[in-house]
């Protein structure tokens, strides 16, 4: 088999990946890690396992399961995988995916008892941990509206920690169009303020029914515009001197209470 040199015209191609407008004109990214690559090739969206030469044996079962599956396994030489790798100590193991965006309307049609909503996430890295966080939680979907970080973001994975791979996600451009289509599917939707019009202890007869938890840019929360959206304003009690929570928090917290009511409603 052929080992694979940085020069090689199919590692510069993977390496191109890592900018946005190639995986969405490709349709395909670059995972990289053993716990990546193990969820990638769990759920089918392995197109080509990439190993550094020598490591065969330390994932001999991730190579099992490519081959298994009919996917092709490429070896590559040390700075190949210097040239594809994000870490600062890279694993030496690579998969290329197909892309995992569903629409919107497909999401919906599936009848999502609870959505994780980020409006214009800009940080990958909140990105990926606030899908784990709906994963964790049991949501159905994540919906990512308007100017949004890409979550196929090598940190965006990585924050994910396999969960992007489980999770279906949606990503839609109108923030408006997207509330709407929401709501228009009796899915009530939730945003976070500190003045809000009904506290989290008090949301339970709400949180019962289908629900989408919006929550807002790091930097600038939620814009008028789109608390005016919402169908209910909830506040997070906060019983000490912290003025705000951030959104890795506040998502786990009201997403925890949705998961909470549902399981006592069973």
């Amino acid at each position: 088999m052929d080992v694979l040199t940085e020069r090689s015209s199919r590692v510069v191609s993977y390496a191109k990946l890592h900018r946005p407008s190639v995986r969405r004109s490709e349709n395909r990214f670059l995972v990289e890690g053993p716990n990546a690559v193990g969820a990638a090739l769990d759920t089918g969206r392995v197109r080509t396992l990439l190993v550094r030469d020598g490591d065969d044996g330390r994932f001999a079962d991730l190579i099992c399961a490519a081959q298994t599956a009919g996917v092709d396994v490429e070896t590559l030489t040390e700075r190949a995988v210097g040239k594809l790798s994000e870490a600062t100590t890279p694993p030496g193991i690579f998969a290329v995916c197909t892309l995992l965006d569903r629409s919107l309307a497909e999401v919906l049609a599936s009848a999502p008892r609870l959505l994780a909503v980020a409006v214009e996430p800009r940080e990958p890295g909140n990105v990926g941990t606030l899908i784990r966080c709906a994963d964790a939680m049991g949501a159905d979907a994540m919906v990512l509206l308007g100017d949004s970080a890409d979550p196929h973001n090598g940190k965006s994975i990585r924050s994910s920690a396999g969960s992007i791979f489980h999770l279906p996600m949606a990503r839609e451009r109108s923030v408006t169009d997207g509330l709407s289509a929401i709501r228009a599917a009796g899915v009530a939707v939730l945003a976070t303020a500190a003045d809000g019009d009904t506290d989290l202890d008090a949301a339970d007869p709400i949180l019962a029914g289908p629900t989408a938890w919006l929550f807002g840019n790091e930097a600038h929360g939620l814009s008028d515009d789109v608390l005016a959206l919402a169908d209910h304003r909830v506040s997070i009690p906060i019983a000490g001197r912290a003025e705000s929570l951030n959104i890795a928090a506040a998502a786990a917290i009201c997403l925890y209470a949705s998961a909470r009511v549902h399981r006592t409603a069973r």
